[in-house]
């Protein structure tokens, strides 16, 4: 049987913690990569690098990601949208349909 490798990390004050080097090697991961916890019945919890799918978009990922963090730091900017704003919308788009599952066109790329 191969040897167990064993490494330690601490939490910081914020429950957050550094991904020892030995770790990150064994994983492959690289900055901004996911980690996948599994936790099994006994307590014991087996991390895995989250597999990029062919359809995830690193950019749009990333604002997605930025948006979160922004909301999470700063609620008091959330404002509603107001009706006459969002009646304006609906007089440019209504009557715009949209298939999101078709390909875009060679001049759409």
């Amino acid at each position: 049987m191969p040897a167990t490798l064993e490494v330690e990390s601490t939490l910081t004050d914020r429950y957050q913690t550094t991904v020892p080097e030995t770790v990150r090697r064994a994983l492959r991961l690289g900055k901004r990569d996911k980690i996948h916890y599994s936790i099994r019945p006994g307590g014991e919890v087996v991390l895995t690098r989250v597999e990029a799918s062919d359809g995830d978009d690193p950019v749009l990922g990333s604002f997605l990601g930025f948006l979160a963090r922004d909301i999470a730091e700063h609620p008091e900017r959330l404002e509603a949208l107001d009706t006459g704003f969002m009646q304006r919308l609906q007089s440019l788009t209504g009557g715009i349909e949209v298939n999101v599952d078709a390909s875009l066109s060679a001049e759409d790329a």
